[in-house]
Formats: C-alpha cells, sequence, structure tokens
C-alpha cells in the first residue's frame, strides 16, 4: 500500500467518478484505474462498485476512507513540521471561522500574527459551523472559530470555548414595542419585519428556533441575505435582525436593542481535530487568538454583549 495510492483512493471516493478524480489528482485516468485496482489486490477486496451507472464505496471502501483521510492528513502534518523546523519553505496556516467572527474577530488577529509572522501563508475559509467542522475533519483547516452546536462538540474535536455572546436586536431606529428598560423580549418581535440570513447561518437557526420557541413564525421582510448584506439591508430600515453585538462596533448607523433576559446566547470556541498535533504555526496563532481576546478583557473592550470563558 503507498501513499499515492490512497490519496488516488480518497480523490475518487470524493467526486465519485475517476476521469475527474484523475484531473484531481493530476494524473490520466488509466493511471489511476491501475493504482486503485493495485491497492485492491494488496487489500484483497474491492474498493468500488458501479451502481445504475454510478461510482460507490463498497463495504470495503467504507472502513478504508476515514483511515485514509486521517493517514494523509498526518503525513500532511508531519510533512509541514519538518519543512518548517528546516526551514525548506514557508509555514502555512489555515483558519475557518463563520461569517461574524471572520468580519469582527479574525482581521485584527490575522494582522498581528501577519506582524510578527510575516513569511507564513494565511489561508482563511469562511462558512458555516457546521462546514468549518467538517472541513477541520478532513483535514482541510488547522483551526477554525466556530458556535458550539446544542447538541455537544463532535468527538474528533478539541473544542476550546472563549466568549458566550448575546445576540441583539439591529435596527435604524427605536423598536416600537421596546420596554422602559430599553430591552425586547422575543415576543415583541411577532409582528416586526425581519431582515433574514441565507440557509446554513447558524444565526438564521437561532433566530428561527428562538421565535418559535416564542410561539410564532418569524415575519421575513427580505430572505437569503449574507452578513454584509444583511446589515446594509437593516441601515436601509428594510427590517430588523437578530445579530451578536461583535459586528456591529462599526455599524454607528444601526440602533443596538438589548434582549430581556433570557435572551439568545451563543458560545465561541476554537475547535482543532483531536488526533493531530497542531503545527508551529497553528499553536501561534492559537496564542495570538487568545492574547487578544485577553487583552480587550484587561481593557474592558470587549462588544456589547460578549462575555469572556477563558
Amino acid at each position: 500500500m503507498q501513499l499515492h495510492q490512497l490519496r488516488y483512493f480518497v480523490a475518487v471516493a470524493e467526486v465519485r467518478h475517476f476521469t475527474q478524480a484523475a484531473d484531481l489528482v493530476g494524473i490520466t485516468q488509466p493511471s489511476l484505474s491501475k493504482q486503485i485496482h493495485a491497492l485492491e489486490t494488496d487489500l484483497g477486496a474491492p474498493l468500488f462498485e458501479r451502481v445504475r451507472g454510478n461510482i460507490a464505496l463498497t463495504a470495503a471502501g467504507e472502513v478504508l476512507l476515514p483511515l485514509a483521510t486521517r493517514i494523509l492528513a498526518d503525513v500532511d502534518t508531519a510533512t509541514r513540521e519538518v519543512q518548517e523546523l528546516v526551514g525548506l519553505r514557508r509555514g502555512r496556516v489555515r483558519l475557518g471561522a463563520t461569517p461574524s467572527l471572520a468580519t469582527s474577530l479574525a482581521p485584527p488577529v490575522l494582522r498581528r500574527f501577519r506582524d510578527a509572522h510575516p513569511t507564513v501563508d494565511l489561508k482563511v475559509e469562511e462558512g458555516g459551523s457546521q462546514d468549518l467542522v467538517r472541513d477541520l475533519l478532513r483535514g482541510d483547516l488547522d483551526l477554525a472559530l466556530i458556535i458550539m452546536p446544542a447538541q455537544g462538540a463532535d468527538p474528533g474535536l478539541r473544542v476550546d470555548p472563549i466568549l458566550r455572546e448575546s445576540l441583539v436586536v439591529a435596527s435604524v431606529g427605536e423598536v416600537p414595542t421596546a420596554s422602559l428598560t430599553g430591552e425586547l423580549r422575543i415576543t415583541d418581535l411577532r409582528d416586526q419585519p425581519m431582515v433574514m440570513f441565507r440557509e446554513g447561518y447558524d444565526l438564521r437557526d437561532a433566530t428561527i428556533q428562538a421565535c418559535r420557541e416564542a410561539g410564532f413564525e418569524p415575519s421575513f421582510a427580505v430572505d437569503g441575505g449574507e452578513m454584509d448584506a444583511v446589515l446594509s439591508f437593516v441601515e436601509a430600515g428594510l427590517g430588523i435582525a437578530l445579530v451578536p453585538g461583535i459586528v456591529l462596533a462599526r455599524r454607528p448607523g444601526v440602533r443596538i436593542t438589548p434582549l430581556a433576559p433570557p435572551g439568545v446566547r451563543r458560545t465561541i470556541a476554537v475547535a482543532r481535530r483531536r488526533d493531530i498535533v497542531p503545527t508551529h504555526a497553528g499553536r501561534e496563532l492559537r496564542r495570538i487568538l487568545l492574547d487578544y481576546i485577553q487583552a480587550a478583557i484587561d481593557r474592558g473592550e470587549l462588544p456589547p454583549g460578549v462575555e469572556p470563558l477563558t
């Protein structure tokens, strides 16, 4: 069994097409098929079968796939570690972040990292927490800033909670149903037009769940926006939105109204794969992230609705 054979196998398993997999790994389709056949001969079992013209994993293939993915990720990590130590090439760190954190917490942290380590390559992947967890488990990311799921973290990850944030109501003026204390209850949003995030956003799920638990379905004025679009729609007066206070620091035109207890709260965490030793660059990025948060705590500069857990 050779490493390149495992790479070819994983490529076919991912795209379920031999020709596309060959293009992906940079060899001809006959060469790829030959190597897959050699791997199957060594293992003594077929790895793929054709079902109604489609490529599917056999039982042996299903067993091999997570093992091969982990082996290749470990090899890639070992290669990066050694090359960083001997200076054969620049280091690399791959950070994932949810949209709200990619536009608020990540930029100042990455600036500090870049200032301290200008030769290290940075790759940033923005996506929902579920997508980022998937990429971590596949070895495509070194670290990710995610929102802790209600059901708990995947056992394959080490997840360290760092901040707890309360969602606030973003609007261009005072919401008519606000109480004398300046707070809103979720039920106060029943008849308010809302600007809603697209499918796949953690904030969409949190907003809809909070409204349903309060006994109503939210009324969408605009449905399907990304973070910047949602905030721009709010600024344009199209509706209100439930957002983390952390994203409103540079939006002076948006009014922030807190939610009355218990409100809607989320836990921000930094996550990595449990079974892979972090690279030097990954450890350094994590250290700078935690130092940045601690400095903000010491200066009393955490955004509204955000409290430390470190």
